[in-house]
């Protein structure tokens, strides 16, 4: 991909995690996939695997926002440093993170996602406690 066409598939990309669309999201995923990030240390293998997660994850997740703060081309795909809204009840957390993903053609094989989610899991677990 040439540095537009590299532009153009992150924008789309960012745009499906919004919105609780899972079957968008999934589409941009080779069927072999590797996925990894905080929650799933020794990774989803596999698009059938990561489609059910994406499905509880967005469920949860519908409203958060994506951003891309720079793109780095690899030889092999390209790093993302990002950043996101996540909004949990009356407050809304911003977190920047990176993406390293390997792409097979158009699709992503290999997606490793590293950020830090203390504060927003801290505020989402004390939710939980008072339901």
């Amino acid at each position: 991909m040439n540095k537009k066409e590299l532009n153009l598939f992150v924008d789309k990309w960012l745009s499906a995690w919004t919105g609780n669309k899972p079957q968008s999201l999934i589409a941009f995923y080779t069927d072999d996939v590797f996925y990894l990030d905080p929650s799933n240390q020794d990774g989803i293998k596999g698009k059938e695997n990561l489609e059910a997660y994406f499905t509880k994850l967005l469920s949860r997740n519908a409203n958060w926002k994506w951003r891309v703060v720079e793109i780095f081309p690899t030889e092999k795909g390209f790093v993302l440093k990002w950043e996101a809204i996540i909004p949990v009840l009356d407050k809304a957390f911003l977190i920047y993170g990176v993406d390293i993903v390997e792409m097979k053609g158009d699709k992503i094989s290999r997606d490793e996602i590293y950020f830090d989610r203390y504060n927003w899991q801290t505020e989402v677990d004390l939710n939980k406690k008072k339901k």
